[in-house]
């Protein structure tokens, strides 16, 4: 996940990257949701129709420290994934700091924020969604971490996913890992060591769809996509691409009678046939550091990256095929102040998102390309890693600083309610019914009334 210009150079870039790799958070991306996700609740970072958009429910407009909390419950360790439900249980990754140290560490990195000697226990916790109370924890791996990360970023910085059957945790460079949802591991996967540019880390998450697990592997060596079978993680497909790095979901679609896997990356945009990995198109890609996850709705598909340029891109699947750069697939564009870090919102026929890392909103009519409004400011939400969610007429925003703004829903902005608590939020919000999930740098917070 890159980070965005301050100054005019690379440092500020660093601080965007880093948050991204976080919110990439797993980064986002599916085809429209089975009834099963529905019921699940919030099964994937981006939700159950992997828009940001929740199907139903009430949660509050209002919240405090001491308002509408149900509970809070500090999280060990480092982690920005998301955090994920399915039932009555919540899912999150981390990786939690030893305190022992390696004889011969990894060189320092200049945006380390751990000591290069520090072991990490890389962990996946399962939380009971009444209480916040951990129903089983299981470590995947202790080692130190083989290169360095933003100081904005962390090690488990991609979200987990789950289809009600298995659960799949990714770590990146320390693994891919199975578990049935009582905690028992089926099995893990070790793709190597990602070398990503400029040191910022890693940030990507899995896509699960139908038996396949679907992985990016974007760096600044040899990348590839893999399919994986879910319940043996026996290799179906790789393919090979000429990328750079890129902390982006892919975004797993059925449309037409075809199943196809669209990825976001700098060099090109690319769709593959998920059951063979044979391309099925390709675009212009992205700008630098691509960051956010594709969105898809009614036969659209919608990307957007925002790092040393904008870009969105609306790309209707019908009759797209092979390089579609130019012609009429692409229904409309915009390049203008498009998001960095946070993905896209598509929600009722919206798609929201937010200038580069800023608090600065714009809404556009998601057939059309129409604007609805632009840089609309959201008052105390200024700083912007997470992606914002919505369900039924409100939209929530998060702050890095603590600050959150709900608005209403629609063509026209209005403010709905402003909340503050006391942490840092870097990670995108989970709505399942009338309750909020909000994981902080230190807790994680069940928003509900009492």
């Amino acid at each position: 996940m890159p980070v965005m210009r301050l100054d005019g150079g690379l440092r500020s870039e660093y601080i965007v990257l880093a948050a991204a790799l976080a919110l990439a958070s797993g980064v986002t991306m599916a085809a429209p949701p089975a009834s099963s996700d529905l019921e699940g609740g919030w099964p994937a970072w981006r939700g159950p129709s992997r828009t940001g958009s929740a199907p139903g429910g009430n949660p509050p407009i209002e919240w405090s420290e001491e308002r509408n909390v149900r509970w809070k419950k500090a999280v060990p360790g480092l982690g920005l994934s998301s955090p994920i439900v399915w039932g009555d249980r919540l899912y999150l990754t981390t990786a939690v700091p030893t305190g022992e140290v390696v004889a011969n560490p990894r060189p320092a990195g200049r945006r380390d924020g751990i000591p290069p000697d520090q072991v990490l226990s890389y962990e996946v916790h399962a939380l009971d969604r009444a209480d916040g109370s951990t129903a089983w924890k299981r470590t995947v791996r202790t080692e130190a971490p083989h290169g360095s990360t933003h100081p904005d970023g962390t090690w488990a910085s991609g979200s987990p996913v789950t289809d009600g059957e298995v659960l799949i945790a990714f770590f990146g460079s320390q693994g891919l890992y199975a578990f049935d949802l009582e905690g028992t591991e089926l099995w893990r996967r070790d793709f190597g060591d990602m070398r990503t540019r400029l040191g910022f880390g890693e940030g990507s998450s899995p896509a699960l769809h139908g038996d396949r697990v679907y992985v990016i592997w974007d760096h600044e060596d040899e990348s590839f996509m893999v399919a994986l079978d879910k319940k043996s993680g026996e290799e179906i497909w790789r393919r090979d691409r000429d990328e750079i790095t890129a902390w982006t979901t892919p975004l797993v679609v059925e449309h037409d009678g075809r199943t196809q896997v669209v990825t976001s990356a700098t060099q090109r945009i690319r769709s593959y046939d998920a059951d063979t990995g044979e391309p099925i198109w390709e675009t212009t890609g992205m700008t630098v550091n691509a960051i956010p996850s594709p969105v898809y709705s009614d036969g659209v598909v919608y990307l957007t990256s925002g790092f040393r340029g904008s870009k969105l891109l609306a790309v209707r699947l019908d009759g797209a095929e092979g390089d579609i750069t130019g012609t009429e697939s692409v229904v409309w564009s915009v390049d203008r102040d498009t998001p960095y870090v946070p993905s896209p919102l598509l929600h009722d026929g919206v798609i929201y998102f937010t200038k580069v890392n800023s608090g600065i909103l714009s809404a556009y009519d998601a057939a059309t390309g129409e604007a609805l409004y632009r840089n609309q400011r959201l008052g105390a939400v200024r700083n912007v890693y997470a992606s914002p969610v919505a369900v039924g007429d409100r939209v929530y925003f998060a702050s890095r600083d603590g600050e959150f703004l709900v608005a209403r829903a629609g063509p026209s902005f209005e403010v709905l309610a402003e909340n503050e608590l006391d942490d840092r939020f870097d990670a995108s919000p989970a709505i399942v019914g009338d309750e909020i999930y909000l994981r902080g740098r230190r807790n994680l917070y069940c928003i509900a009334t009492p």
